[in-house]
């Protein structure tokens, strides 16, 4: 069964506050943000294929910096949202796929501290229990408060994790779902987990490493150009 991963770099950073240009063409290295992404995809023995889903505006920037990277089957304009882009990346799929299955790994282009052991936890998880979910320890103490900003309840931490990228599902499993949702008119989930989740699929978490970050905020961006330039990751 092929292994794919949708990686999506649609975004446009207005939180990051650093510089002109979205967050996943910023520099480290003197590569981008998302080149580094796509390397970890393009280094790895089980996958065979990379679908990146880009904005519009930024679309031959994208086809041009990624023109080198073999694996790299499309690169695509996306949606109006994170769900719709996702949706239209696992449609440029189906082409390639016509009615074949596959494992896909939905991935964001500005998460570039993945290693290899975490993208083959993940196939593997798919392949034994059907869903794979990146997940990091809660390291915080982490609460719930109210609509007024009161404390309600303490979490025990020991049951709490983050939920990261990659999310890995069989091909078939997540476009049905990401169709029934558009059908229903229900396409406005803020993950491809949660949607998974509403239409009754089991969630399996995998524990990816603690530097697997998503590149949103200055900090962000310090933190990953420190680690990339150190070669922190095994």
């Amino acid at each position: 069964m092929k292994k794919i991963a949708i990686i999506f770099a649609g975004g446009k950073g207005e939180r990051m506050n650093i510089a002109k240009i979205p967050k996943q063409f910023m520099e480290i290295k003197n590569k981008p943000i998302l080149c580094h992404t796509v390397e970890r995809f393009e280094n790895n023995a089980q996958i065979c294929g990379i679908i990146v889903v880009t904005a519009e505006a930024w679309f031959d920037y994208t086809k041009d910096i990624l023109k080198n990277y073999k694996k790299v089957i499309s690169v695509i304009n996306g949606g109006n949202t994170a769900l719709d882009s996702q949706y239209l990346g696992l449609l440029e799929l189906k082409k390639i796929l016509k009615e074949e299955n596959a494992i896909v790994l939905i991935h964001d282009g500005v998460r570039p501290l993945i290693n290899d052991k975490l993208i083959n936890d993940c196939i593997d998880c798919v392949i034994e229990k059907g869903t794979a979910i990146t997940t990091a320890p809660a390291i915080e103490t982490i609460i719930r408060i109210n609509e007024q900003g009161d404390i309600i309840e303490t979490m025990d931490r020991n049951f709490c994790q983050l939920a990261r990228a990659p999310q890995a599902f069989l091909f078939e499993d997540i476009f049905g779902t990401h169709e029934k949702a558009i059908k229903e008119k229900k396409h406005n989930f803020i993950d491809s987990a949660t949607m998974m989740q509403h239409y009754g699929y089991t969630l399996h978490s995998v524990v990816g490493p603690a530097e697997n970050i998503k590149v949103t905020t200055a900090i962000d961006f310090y933190n990953c150009a420190t680690m990339l330039e150190k070669e922190v990751l095994k």
